[in-house]
């Protein structure tokens, strides 16, 4: 095992607060993100090859409207306006550089392990996320970071601390609320909320469906019942899609959608789950293939149904055995997915026209092939685990309880679908979101002037020679095999 101590760097990165009126609550949050990379081995060894860690975030405030100028003035020159309250603090590489940058730290176009990449990104330097003062009740931020594993297969920890939690004053409602402070120890982090997980479209968004929202979902199931889906065909996409219902779970809504010649809804959106199950089970065949009917029907219904959610995650599941017009399916679907922000899953059954269901779906990893009929449990199955299992939790509770974890060092799965905690490959990119969030409570006065700096650190050991790795963060060590997610 190894011994190796991270010690992060403490930095006060708040100077000051201004002042805060009698009636507000305001609060002061200050962080610094840097990360090590080490390749030890063991004994009487030599180093060989190289361990490297690159990085890029984006980092974003919620902290009301009309707050731009003074943001920028809190060391943020650049910041930007995103609406509704909304501000980019900063990112690496810059919107100058890139397009978008959650599609280009997932993109196989550049190379973030090349020396050339180094411009644009932050390697081994620290970051200033959060620096913010008058934080109040209902703020929120949050950090994408973007981790490129180069060169050998590495285990990966996420490490940090609290470096100062202070009271700094109190004003007379703060005393009204708390009493005197006596110890000089601020309750801002008891109160702060912070969620950690594998952001895995790197979009600064817990999604737990995987849908790319936060609230229910509603997904439409999408049935070919023309003639050519007759017998097994059609047996089989009952057992299989009333086994994708069984999955899902109140307030999730299902709707039953079939199709042939034309399209009908067969049952309107509900958590009623059994109902959804008996218009499958009540499909016959017959009739031709109007793919665009089928998800014309399905995105009526999703937006304009009589129970549809707005701000629901939108999703349906397309099956067809067949061929028809691929102009007018393609222009449905793009209408569906662009205007309607659906996000479309296909199945191609037996003979079906692969290639155009899969330019129909969402992706090309929402596009799925069933040679046979009985391979539709297992499609099924695996749109299911897509869908409704979405982003993993890493860790959250308050910024207390989670600093006290993160003090210890939590290790990274880099294979979730494994039985415990798995190294990363070589040349791949993980990112972590962190979010946090000032609730309204109900003595929100006890938070007024406090303010907290904090640092967080990402650490990497080779996998090899490091079977039963274990590294110490401040003098605790951290065992991979035995420390929870």
């Amino acid at each position: 095992m190894n011994d190796d101590t991270i010690g992060l760097s403490r930095r006060k990165l708040l100077a000051g607060l201004g002042a805060v009126g009698v009636a507000s609550a305001g609060a002061g949050l200050g962080t610094t993100a840097y990360f090590n990379d080490t390749e030890t081995f063991q004994g009487n060894s030599f180093t060989a090859g190289t361990l490297d860690l690159k990085l890029d975030y984006k980092s974003t405030y919620l902290g009301g409207p009309g707050r731009l100028s003074d943001i920028q003035e809190m060391g943020y020159p650049d910041a930007e306006s995103l609406g509704d309250g909304r501000y980019l603090l900063g990112e690496a590489p810059t919107d100058e550089q890139i397009e978008e940058w959650e599609t280009l730290v997932q993109s196989d176009v550049f190379d973030f392990c090349s020396p050339e990449a180094d411009e644009f990104l932050v390697n081994g330097d620290g970051i200033p996320i959060f620096t913010l003062e008058d934080v109040k009740p209902g703020d929120s931020g949050e950090v994408t970071i973007s981790v490129h594993i180069c060169d050998n297969p590495a285990y990966l920890w996420m490490a940090g601390e609290i470096t100062s939690n202070e009271e700094r004053g109190q004003t007379e409602p703060e005393i009204v609320d708390e009493g005197t402070d006596t110890d000089g120890i601020g309750e801002l982090a008891d109160e702060i909320q912070v969620c950690v997980w594998y952001d895995e479209d790197c979009d600064n968004v817990f999604e737990p469906t995987g849908t790319g929202e936060r609230n229910e979902l509603e997904v439409a199931l999408v049935s070919d019942v023309s003639g050519s889906m007759g017998g097994t065909p059609l047996s089989s996409l009952k057992t299989a899609a009333t086994g994708f219902v069984d999955n899902l779970s109140s307030p999730d809504e299902a709707a039953a959608i079939s199709f042939s010649s034309s399209a009908t809804t067969d049952q309107e959106l509900t958590n009623d789950y059994q109902l959804v199950k008996d218009a499958i089970n009540a499909y016959s065949s017959g009739g031709g293939t109007s793919i665009a009917a089928g998800i014309d029907e399905a995105a009526d219904e999703l937006v304009n149904g009589t129970n549809a959610t707005p701000g629901a995650s939108k999703v349906m599941i397309l099956l067809s055995d067949g061929n028809s017009s691929a102009s007018a399916a393609t222009t449905a679907a793009d209408a569906a997915k662009n205007d309607d922000g659906i996000r479309i899953f296909t199945i191609a059954l037996g003979s079906a026209n692969t290639s155009l269901l899969q330019s129909l779906a969402s992706s090309p990893d929402d596009a799925f092939v069933a040679p046979d009929p009985a391979d539709l449990d297992t499609v099924y199955a695996e749109i299911a685990e897509i869908v409704l299992e979405g982003e993993q939790k890493i860790i959250e509770g308050s910024m207390s309880d989670v600093f006290a974890a993160l003090s210890e060092g939590v290790p990274l799965d880099g294979n979730r679908i494994e039985e415990g905690t798995q190294a990363y490959p070589g040349a791949t990119t993980q990112c972590i979101g962190f979010e946090w969030e000032l609730p309204f409570v109900e003595a929100g006065n006890e938070v007024q002037t406090d303010s907290i700096s904090f640092d967080i650190g990402l650490y990497a050991e080779q996998e090899r020679h490091n079977d039963d790795p274990a590294v110490t963060f401040n003098g605790t060590e951290a065992n991979s095999t035995s420390a929870g997610n």
